[in-house]
Order: C-alpha cells, then sequence, then structure tokens
C-alpha cells in the first residue's frame, strides 16, 4: 500500500543534486497540506519553505510548479501559489485509482510468482506477525511496505509499477505506514494475498488486493478529519 520506491545510484552530479531539491519542496509542502498545517485557499510564501527545506527559492517555485501538476496548489498570476482544494471524494480516488493498478500487479504476480519470491514474502509476513504480537507499530508499517512492494517486483511490469508510484505519492509515506500499522484488517488480508499468491490463483489476488487498498480510503479520510484538514471549510 506504500508507495513503490525505485532505489537508483547515489547523485554525484550537481545536475542530479539540483533535480532533488524540488523533490524536496514537494514532500514537504504535500506533508503540510495532507497535514492540516496548510489550508486551501491559503497563499504559499516561499521564502519560509525554502528556509524550512534549506534550498534556495528557485527550487521552491520548481517544486510548487510541480504541485500545480498534481492539483495541490493552484498558480495564481502575479500573486504566487494558493493551496487547492482537497476534498474527501479526491482521497477516495487516489485509493481507487491505486487499487485498479495494484490489483492488476497482483494478479501478475500470481501468475510469475517464483519459490524464492514466495519464500521471501513468507518471512516478511512472519516477520509482521511477530511485530504485530510485540506491538511494534513502526516495524509493522515498514514491513508491510516491503510485503506490497516484493509482489510488485514479482508481477515484472515495471511500466505500471512505475503508474502505480506516480498515483501513490499523492500522499505521504507516513499514511500509508499509519495504516499498515492501525488498521486490523490490514495483516489478515496480507495473509489472504499470499495464500493467493501461493496458489497463483490471479483472480483471488486481484480481488484482495483491490478491496484491501479502497477500504483504506475511510482510514485516511477519518485520519485527515481528525488533523483538521476540512474544519474551516465546513
Amino acid at each position: 500500500m506504500r508507495r513503490q520506491i525505485i532505489v537508483s545510484a547515489p547523485v554525484s552530479s550537481g545536475r542530479g543534486r539540483h533535480k532533488q531539491l524540488p523533490d524536496a519542496v514537494t514532500s514537504y509542502v504535500r506533508e503540510q497540506i495532507m497535514s492540516g498545517n496548510l489550508k486551501p485557499g491559503e497563499f504559499l510564501r516561499m521564502e519560509p519553505i525554502a528556509e524550512t527545506v534549506g534550498v534556495s527559492i528557485t527550487p521552491v517555485r520548481e517544486g510548487l510548479l510541480r504541485l500545480s501538476n498534481e492539483g495541490f496548489v493552484t498558480a495564481v498570476p502575479r500573486r504566487g501559489f494558493v493551496v487547492a482544494e482537497f476534498t474527501r471524494q479526491d482521497v477516495r480516488d487516489l485509493f481507487w485509482a491505486q487499487a485498479q493498478l495494484s490489483g492488476e500487479l497482483a494478479a501478475r504476480a500470481a501468475e510469475r510468482i517464483t519459490d524464492v519470491q514466495l519464500q521471501q514474502l513468507e518471512e516478511v509476513m512472519a516477520q509482521c506477525d511477530a511485530a504485530v504480537s510485540s506491538g511494534n507499530t513502526e516495524a509493522i508499517g515498514d514491513l508491510g511496505h516491503q510485503f506490497h512492494r516484493l509482489i510488485n517486483l514479482a508481477a515484472d511490469s515495471d511500466r505500471l509499477a512505475r503508474l502505480l508510484a506516480s498515483i501513490v505519492k499523492h500522499l505521504p509515506n507516513s499514511f500509508y505506514a499509519s495504516i499498515e500499522s492501525h488498521v486490523r484488517t490490514v495483516t489478515p488480508e496480507h495473509h489472504q494475498m499470499l495464500d493467493a499468491l501461493t496458489a497463483h490463483d490471479a483472480q483471488r489476488a486481484r480481488e484482495i488486493t483491490e478491496k484491501h487498498i479502497v477500504n483504506s480510503a475511510d482510514y485516511v479520510v477519518q485520519m485527515l478529519e481528525e488533523r483538521g484538514l476540512w474544519k474551516d471549510a465546513e
């Protein structure tokens, strides 16, 4: 459920370094919006963002332009950027789209997964069960992410996984970790997914995965309500 992370080689060039700076801005501002610290209609001042993230104004502007393309902020001519409206339906739409792609990846994984990959998933699930027993919520979140990542890798569909990543990034990583750690149905559904993959049952893997992700939307909506994201608007 958490986002699919593609690890690249360390960046050594100045150009690569510059490319990372707007990413840091988008992650920070997106987190502030989703945490309710920045409200819809609020204008964004570039200087405080630059100071907090530790970058110059140019990466801030580039980062905000990226967020404009994602629909999180709106560019206002001659005035800057303002936080865009983000509704409960937007949250549910993100999870619906994520569920469709994840379901397809799970179905492909069921058809292609190897014995070695199944063993890796079983090991992760064993560690996750131990973390649940000990109440280690941080480990539960990390292992849940690893579980989904292994399934996506087993699907052997890089382009589809990248499309999924482009959707998942609309919500901060902390949200996915929270889902994996606190939603009671997550661990049993992971076991069901593993059973479907072991049986190479593509349809069952798809159904469980789609349900697993769509049902998480209500939890995130509730989390955002508690953070006061829509309080002022209502």
